[in-house]
């Protein structure tokens, strides 16, 4: 059964995902200067998320990872197996850290519930749609058995129900809001993923200096046509009655919790106050969309 509102306890299959292990004497010193976030942050039963950035400070990647006695483990979205390690080892020149693509030899699923789930194994506390929410690593042969185990407890939010509950969240997805022409602070991820006093690391000096400007040429935000028509990726934004372009649109869908349509996109400077309303257009197709702070409630 597919849950309406997953935060009622339901669970996730995100077997997909790419998952590296790193090893080796260096990993903890080598992985903090790569990434946006402090790796001494997060353990055994506490994951966090971080960015890996270029020197320009946008994204090459957006990733979790929690820290082990002997490895750490990372997991990021599947589109970025190749590239997120061929990044990493690029670093690699005299450190004593192996980075290994475990990505086939593990399975990987998320709960929602408010106490553990009776599912056998070892949960990691971790936030991936705004919640805190619990991880569960297993080897891929007990894929099978732990997802009909977890089905005779929880209700199952399947891909198209992930992909509804993630924008209603208001959450970020590589390829869609997240892309290497992305700044973190843009998509919302500074409070979750930016540590500003751990230390260096690439494209470390972009966001402090975002931080002590204290600007940003846009922000994701919600939108939507309440239940008028539907958006689409293809549209762009515009202020009422003008035709500078104010923003664009990066993901749809149709809330059947919110009972509205609603939309995830990037909306400029100054044009990006809640509330305010803009042009959505795609052709000759124009349709009105309000701006809503993120994530979505029944009210916006």
């Amino acid at each position: 059964m597919v849950p309406r509102d997953p935060r009622a306890g339901s669970f996730f299959d995100l077997s997909e995902r790419t998952k590296l292990r790193l090893t080796g004497g260096d990993r903890v010193r080598f992985f903090n200067g790569q990434i946006t976030n402090d790796v001494r942050k997060a353990n055994n039963v506490a994951a966090i998320q971080a960015c890996v950035l270029s020197a320009k400070g946008k994204m090459n990647a957006h990733l979790f990872l929690s820290v082990h006695d002997d490895y750490i483990l990372i997991d990021a979205d599947r589109q970025l197996e190749d590239a997120l390690t061929s990044r990493l080892e690029r670093y690699v020149i005299s450190d004593d850290v192996q980075i290994e693509n475990i990505t086939d030899q593990y399975s990987l699923f998320h709960f929602l519930t408010e106490n553990e789930p009776s599912v056998p194994g070892s949960f990691i506390s971790v936030s991936r749609f705004g919640l805190t929410g619990r991880d569960l690593w297993v080897p891929a042969t007990q894929h099978d058995e732990t997802k009909q185990v977890s089905s005779e407890a929880l209700a199952f939010c399947d891909h198209t129900c992930e992909e509804v509950f993630r924008i209603e969240q208001g959450i970020p997805a590589w390829g869609r809001e997240l892309t290497e022409d992305t700044i973190p602070v843009e998509a919302n991820l500074e409070q979750s993923c930016i540590d500003y006093v751990k230390g260096c690391y690439i494209g470390q000096e972009v966001i402090s200096r975002m931080k002590m400007s204290g600007q940003r040429n846009k922000g994701l935000y919600g939108l939507t046509t309440g239940d008028g028509p539907r958006l689409s990726t293809e549209m762009k934004l515009y202020p009422i009655g003008e035709e500078r372009e104010a923003g664009w649109i990066t993901s749809t869908t149709w809330s059947d919790r919110l009972g509205k349509n609603i939309a995830l996109g990037y909306v400029k400077r100054p044009f990006n106050n809640p509330g305010a309303q803009l042009h959505a257009r795609a052709g000759e197709e124009t349709v009105v969309v309000k701006i809503v702070s993120l994530p979505f409630n029944s009210d916006g």
